[in-house]
């Protein structure tokens, strides 16, 4: 097994325009990629995870719309014990050639649709790590498992109003 170098993508599938056809392109990482790409978000593990998206060329733009479905296992915020996750979620994601450079004080305008924009140089651009980022975003940092309720029980952090930041205005609402 070599080693991974971190200033490369975990998951590339680099697509050059001239190549776009017809037909969806599906991508599955194998389970190499996985483990990769749970240690770079910080999650136990990825036990599947299949992306499938149709591809639509408008000059040197590239819509990609399809659909990402993982199955994780991350930590819970509150018990620290490991749960399984499954993600399902849309993608649209549209591959842009750079802009021209903004004079320093130019204002510009962004609209909802300019956040899902990926800017690329030359014929060829990294569909796997556009959708390896789309599942970053589709994680939940804060998710609770099955057992949080316990564990806020059990640690006592449910906010007791009575010993918590604003039992002394509590205190002084009663007099």
């Amino acid at each position: 097994m070599s080693a991974h170098d971190p200033a490369e993508p975990e998951f590339p599938h680099i697509l050059d325009l001239r190549q776009i056809g017809d037909e969806p392109i599906v991508l599955v990482p194998d389970e190499a990629a996985r483990r990769r790409l749970a240690r770079r978000f910080g999650i136990t593990s990825i036990d599947a995870m299949r992306a499938e998206l149709r591809l639509t060329v408008d000059g040197q733009k590239v819509e990609a719309k399809g659909h990402l479905a993982a199955s994780i296992v991350q930590m819970c915020a509150v018990s620290g014990e490991d749960f399984p996750v499954k993600i399902s979620e849309p993608v649209a994601l549209r591959f842009v050639p750079p802009r021209a450079p903004l004079a320093p004080d130019e204002e510009i305008e962004i609209t909802a649709d300019d956040c899902d924009e990926i800017e690329y140089e030359g014929t060829s651009f990294d569909l796997g790590e556009a959708v390896a980022q789309s599942l970053a975003l589709a994680i939940d940092p804060f998710a609770e498992g099955p057992n949080a309720d316990k564990a806020r029980a059990v640690h006592k952090l449910g906010g007791d109003v009575a010993s918590g930041p604003f039992a002394a205005l509590a205190a002084l609402k009663k007099d």
